[in-house]
């Protein structure tokens, strides 16, 4: 028995470490920008909380939470509402603008113009096991921290914990998800987020234990979610994508090489063959003829000779005959023949031209091995490889893409190019990411490798951006090197590897 339960140890750790490898931190950190605390006052005034939670940004200016955690009905009495960003920014009143007591959800809106950095749903189906983070501002953490009122109003790092979902026990009165991942008191309205950072619901209670028995923790469903959203005409980003581990990829993309270079050495096998086999045909052919030929040079020589003894025989009759002027003319006729016998015979061609007619022949005709010619410039449409990409927070759309061979794209950004790869990096105002993206012309590859950056690493690559005014194409070489430049510092900021990555085949 003993043996049976180290042997189950072994096997359950091992299924843990498989598993934490599909997580990556940096996607779960970039999900805790979206999270924020929401802290409720007496409406009456007052600087003392009387109540918390947490909530999620599913607009610039809109925050999803708990009913339960802005009800006036739970704190008896009017309430007001204060919303504590996780990452930069000091806090933000709000205001509450619906909320939905039958599955427990409220949204938020911001005052003074504030703007946050939405999260993304995830739309597809959650399978039986799967990882899961719940994200939020558990009060028991405060509490053990020491965390004073002033603490609790800046902005900090939400808790993350991790569980597995278990499907199939949705609560009765509306969908919701059962899992694994603890939940305290506070984070009410907080995210259940996927592997990839994705929202998979908004967590909302648990089961009651007596400390004798295990917890478990639902979260409202994202549909319900979604719907309630879309009832206030708020839109969400939402993908449908699965959530794939940069080793899923990188195995993926090492069987997608490995089965690229099968493609290859069997089209250049065949190629060598057709090459071989129209070598070959063209050599007999050019043997054909040359025989041919001959034999037709040897048959006129023939004539020739024939016709020539004709007329020499003619002129010696009218010798004969005292006709000298015409047995001149006949004569001359003879002569002439010998001498077009003569040439026909000896201008033959020989089989030493064999190999010049071969060639001849292969550079007249298109070669099999050639490969096809890559549209190097024009209007384009690139579309997604799912299964090459690693989607987390971005639509697939296809993308309009129009290249010159210089590095111009859509007639107004200039791309660098290094070793036939074309790459330019984007550091925008109004959203917390940074993009690196490139085309490779020859196999007509669009690729986005997007990092989501918190609000002091954003700062940084914008500096870093400015310093350099590359706003239009130009072959110019002090502008290209003004680009080149502006990647490589943006570049030495970001992590080594992306937090989303989309590869785009175009056409």
């Amino acid at each position: 028995m003993r043996q049976l339960l180290n042997w189950f140890l072994v096997a359950a750790m091992a299924a843990l470490a498989v598993s934490a490898v599909r997580a990556d931190p940096s996607d779960i950190a970039a999900a805790s920008r979206s999270v924020v605390r929401v802290v409720v006052f007496p409406a009456s005034g007052g600087d003392t909380p009387i109540g918390h939670g947490s909530g999620i940004v599913v607009a610039p200016d809109k925050i999803l939470t708990n009913a339960h955690v802005v009800s006036e009905e739970e704190y008896d009495g009017a309430i007001r509402v204060v919303i504590v960003p996780s990452d930069g920014g000091e806090a933000i009143t709000a205001e509450i603008i619906d909320r939905s007591p039958r599955n427990d959800l409220a949204l938020i809106a911001l005052n003074d113009g504030k703007r946050l950095t939405p999260a993304t749903f995830y739309s597809g189906p959650v399978g039986d096991g799967s990882d899961v983070f719940a994200i939020g501002y558990p009060g028991g953490v405060d509490i053990a921290q020491g965390l004073n009122m002033s603490d609790v109003l800046r902005p900090q790092a939400p808790v993350k914990t991790r569980g597995n979902v278990s499907a199939g026990r949705s609560a009765k009165e509306f969908e919701t998800i059962l899992h694994t991942a603890a939940i305290g008191g506070g984070n009410s309205g907080g995210p259940l987020v996927d592997a990839c950072g994705r929202v998979l619901g908004v967590n909302s209670f648990g089961s009651i234990s007596d400390g004798s028995d295990a917890e478990f923790f639902f979260a409202v469903a994202q549909r319900e979610a979604v719907a309630f959203l879309r009832q206030n005409n708020v839109g969400i980003r939402s993908v449908d994508s699965e959530c794939l581990s940069r080793a899923d990829l990188s195995r993926a993309e090492a069987e997608r090489a490995a089965a690229e270079k099968a493609r290859i050495e069997e089209e250049n096998r065949l190629a060598e063959s057709a090459r071989t086999k129209s070598f070959g045909e063209a050599r007999r052919q050019a043997e054909y003829d040359i025989i041919e030929s001959r034999d037709n040079r040897l048959m006129l020589t023939v004539i020739l000779i024939l016709l020539a003894l004709g007329a020499a025989g003619t002129s010696w009759q009218l010798l004969e005959r005292e006709r000298r002027d015409h047995a001149k003319l006949a004569g001359g006729s003879a002569a002439a023949l010998v001498v077009a016998a003569f040439l026909t015979w000896f201008t033959r061609p020989g089989f030493d031209e064999v190999d010049t007619r071969t060639r001849t022949t292969l550079s007249e005709t298109a070669d099999p091995a050639a490969p096809a010619k890559v549209a190097r410039a024009g209007k384009m449409t690139c579309v997604i490889d799912r299964s090459r990409s690693r989607i987390t927070v971005s639509d697939t759309a296809d993308v309009p893409f129009e290249w010159t061979d210089t590095g111009c794209v859509n007639t107004r950004t200039q791309y660098v190019e290094t070793n036939g790869l074309w790459t330019r990096t984007f550091v925008p105002n109004n959203e917390a990411q940074v993009s690196i993206i490139s085309f490779e012309p020859d196999s007509s590859t669009y690729r986005i490798e997007r990092h989501l950056l918190g609000a002091e690493a954003m700062q940084k690559a914008r500096e870093a951006r400015s310093q350099y005014d590359v706003k239009s194409c130009s072959t110019d070489p002090a502008m290209l090197e003004k680009v080149t430049s502006m990647n490589l510092a943006v570049r030495q900021l970001l992590p080594q590897q992306p937090n989303e990555l989309l590869v785009f085949n175009c056409n």
